[in-house]
């Protein structure tokens, strides 16, 4: 898999432990349960630690733990489980998390956008993704009618601006 953080490949610092294995010295994203059972150690540790969320695990659970969490890794088990753009969505919206939201398991080239735009800012993808077919299925859309946790204008003010200038200049 590669990690797509911010539109740009890179490599990923973290690495995925499982619930018996040894922690690496360096950054680590655990599941939910470990956190849960190993909490205190975890946010002692002086490397970043995420947390992996299952997808009929809410992100209320670790609210009270953002502050210490580097990541919060969302899980898409199939294409037809879209839970995780809510939770990212809440975790940018409600919970105000300013850390890494990433999409892994079943991330799919054509919700490329509509992840970025729930708040997700890396994502975990196939091999086979280059550059440039990131770049197209990001880019695809460029004016947008609902507004998103990414911020982007949405047409509606877009026009509101417009007819303001119109109204100044005129």
């Amino acid at each position: 898999m590669q990690l797509i953080k911010n539109g740009t490949f890179i490599d990923d610092q973290f690495v995925t432990v499982g619930d018996d294995e040894a922690l690496p010295e360096g950054a680590a994203i655990v599941s939910l349960e470990r956190w849960q059972a190993e909490r205190e150690t975890l946010r002692a540790r002086n490397a970043p630690v995420g947390v992996r969320l299952k997808s009929g695990q809410e992100p209320s659970v670790i609210a009270q733990d953002l502050d210490k969490l580097a990541v919060v890794a969302l899980e898409f088990p199939a294409y037809r489980n879209g839970r995780a753009y809510s939770y990212a969505r809440l975790l940018r919206e409600r919970y105000g998390f300013k850390g890494e939201v990433r999409a892994v398991g079943n991330v799919l080239r054509d919700q490329f956008q509509f992840m970025i735009r729930c708040g997700f800012d890396a994502l975990e993808v196939a091999d086979n993704i280059t550059p440039e077919i990131f770049a197209e299925c990001a880019g695809f859309f460029t004016a947008f009618y609902q507004p998103a946790a990414d911020g982007k204008q949405t047409v509606l003010s877009l026009r509101q601006r417009l007819a303001a200038r119109a109204q100044a200049a005129g």
